[in-house]
């Protein structure tokens, strides 16, 4: 009775959403009176009624038990489809109310010098396996992500043009909550994907250990020095192409903060910031699955997170491109 309960909450709480999505979709009408939203509401109370109703009758049937009919079994099923098709609604509604208005670059834009940031491709987020906060199973966004940054930071090095990469690395007596531990110092999570080991030896590549979510922060040196915007200044970057893991932690948390530094004029002479959407990644942890950790853990759906840190980076002032180039 407990999982026929959760289908028809899950139902109606699917008709509430659907509807919701569907008016915000369309064009907006008059504001309606006192008396009229209070007859519209007694019409969707009365519909959902009726709707509710006809689901358990149609369950139950006569004399059959919910049992005999494998209602968990089928509530599951149904909960899955629903929650798959409302996670395609929601998406479709994301991208029509936010539009990114993505780009494709050509490089070099504007004749200006440009420079590539590579954030975090390390074992510790990237290989399976490598530690807690590692995927446990290949996952197709990461993998094009180290594809496209391998097959951009070689085109890059051919023209010697700069690159720096983040690596995230932390010492195992200094934590960085709300996070487990994780690309702790000497167990190889903090080193680049082997796909990028490359790196480490490439006369155009700066390396660039940090301990906290952002690459701007990270880069502060002890004396109040900062290693981005040295290199930005001793390179003479007017440009930089983002790339990297997670699109709306890492990556944007250093895109926001290096716009905002550009604009206090810190950052000179870099004009504009890119971030190519195709070789950025994040991670996927549902909402049921984060319930049942230990503490639960913050809900993270992948392709959501990932659309709204490309979203929140533009809304800064970045350029959001799907396609990259070189001449």
């Amino acid at each position: 009775m407990h999982c026929f309960t959760v289908t028809c909450i899950t139902y109606i709480a699917d008709l509430i959403v659907t509807s919701s999505i569907v008016s915000s979709s369309t064009s907006p009408s008059p504001s309606p009176s006192p008396s009229s939203r209070g007859r519209q509401t007694q019409l969707d109370h009365r519909h959902l009624d009726r709707q509710l109703r006809h689901i358990i009758s149609s369950a139950q049937g006569p004399r059959r038990s919910l049992s005999s009919i494998s209602c968990c079994q089928i509530g599951r099923q149904e909960w899955r489809s629903k929650m798959a098709e409302k996670g395609d609604r929601f998406m479709a509604h994301l991208e029509a109310e936010l539009p990114l208005g993505m780009e494709a670059l050509v490089l070099p834009f504007e004749d200006k010098r440009v420079g590539l940031v590579i954030v975090d491709e390390v074992n510790g987020f990237c290989t399976v396996g490598n530690g807690n906060l590692a995927p446990t199973e290949s996952v197709e966004a990461v993998t094009e992500m180290v594809k496209h940054t391998d097959h951009l930071a070689k085109q890059f090095s051919a023209r010697t043009w700069p690159i720096i990469a983040f690596l995230d690395t932390h010492q195992e007596h200094k934590p960085e909550p709300p996070y487990p531990p994780h690309c702790i110092e000497g167990t190889g999570e903090e080193n680049l994907v082997p796909e990028l080991l490359w790196l480490e030896s490439d006369p155009n590549t700066t390396l660039m250990r940090k301990d906290c979510i952002n690459g701007f922060v990270g880069g502060i040196r002890d004396d109040g020095s900062n290693i981005v915007i040295d290199w930005i200044k001793n390179n003479k970057i007017q440009q930089i192409l983002v790339v990297g893991i997670c699109t709306d932690i890492c990556v944007m948390d250093f895109v926001v903060t290096a716009l905002s530094a550009r604009n206090h004029g810190i950052m000179k002479p870099l004009e504009d910031v890119f971030v190519f959407s195709e070789a950025c990644a994040t991670y996927h942890l549902p909402l049921d699955v984060a319930k049942t950790l230990k503490p639960p853990a913050f809900p993270h759906p992948q392709d959501i997170t990932h659309y709204m840190g490309l979203y929140f980076a533009k809304s800064r002032g970045a350029r959001i491109v799907n396609k990259v180039s070189l001449l």
